[in-house]
């Protein structure tokens, strides 16, 4: 590295930073076992209720993870999910530790790092944790393991800002299919074709299922500017067209984003997370094989940058 090398591709002693193998935009950190070690340690006796019941505590573990990772890990973190040339990471505990616990304490500090989480009307806590499996009977395709999960990004149906979005594998068992994919906005081939059309700026209405547990009916379009230059906001299964136009532009962006060369599929080991910027990336999920011993267990926490 020479002294044009951006911030964030500096790396110190106690992570590496590599290109990710499976997609060519997200950042692939690798975090010395020894302080990871040092952090479980240094936070042993921090519950997981109590992260639940006090905020303040949830900045403590990120405090204590950037003390054990160096001085200049947190800020990092931050340049590369604000980035839009990458936008993205993934990094573990490297098997340090396999207690559901742990996987919550690291998660929490890394989301924290970056800002605070939203509340997750879902589980009404900071964060969901949920399982896919053999059979289901929810509402939408979050837990529907054999169904392609579409591609979109979260927060559509509140008003809150979603920033960031961040997903952590705890376990998983008999499972072939049901990888990651990604897909950068600045790598949709077709992206002008729906940003110049007029409904692309037309505010949509979305609204939750009631799994959700969220009451609000949020108006917004698809693309719109801001921080981080174009953005989306998508989901399909909220959004309620008002008209057969409407309709047919929502199902041709779908289609078109689902198909995009640029949708790539990463997987994840279980103790691994992966952050996405929300506002220029879309996520979505390959189907399952059949199997009736399927098993995975997710943790979601998604939130704001710090102001």
């Amino acid at each position: 590295m020479n002294a044009t090398t951006p911030q964030h591709l500096i790396q110190p002693a106690a992570y590496e930073i590599t290109a990710h193998p499976e997609h060519p935009r997200l950042l692939k950190l690798t975090l010395n076992t020894e302080a990871l070690n040092a952090f479980l340690a240094d936070v042993r006796d921090i519950d997981v209720q109590n992260l639940e019941y006090v905020p303040f505590m949830r900045f403590h573990l990120a405090r204590r993870l950037k003390a054990h990772m160096g001085a200049d890990f947190g800020e990092t973190l931050v340049n590369i999910i604000k980035d839009r040339k990458h936008g993205g990471f993934v990094l573990g505990l490297e098997g340090v530790s396999q207690d559901s616990d742990d996987y919550v304490k690291f998660g929490t500090a890394i989301g924290h790092i970056l800002g605070p989480a939203n509340h997750d009307s879902m589980s009404n806590k900071y964060y969901a944790r949920f399982l896919v499996k053999h059979t289901d009977s929810s509402d939408s395709y979050l837990r529907q393991a054999y169904r392609l999960f579409t591609m979109h990004t979260d927060g559509t149906f509140v008003t809150e800002a979603t920033d960031w979005l961040l997903m952590m594998k705890f376990d998983e068992q008999n499972a072939v299919g049901g990888e990651s994919r990604f897909l950068h906005l600045d790598d949709w081939s077709e992206l002008q074709r729906f940003v110049q059309d007029p409904l692309g700026a037309r505010p949509l209405l979305y609204k939750a299922p009631g799994s959700k547990n969220v009451n609000e009916r949020v108006e917004r379009p698809v693309f719109f500017h801001g921080e981080f230059g174009l953005s989306i906001s998508f989901i399909d299964q909220f959004v309620q067209p008002a008209n057969d136009a409407e309709a047919e532009y929502l199902q041709n962006l779908s289609e078109s984003m689902e198909n995009s060369p640029g949708t790539r599929t990463v997987s994840l080991p279980a103790g691994d997370l992966v952050v996405l910027n929300n506002y220029f990336y879309v996520h979505g999920r390959a189907p399952f094989e059949r199997n009736e011993q399927l098993h995975r267990e997710l943790m979601r926490q998604r939130g704001t940058f710090a102001q």
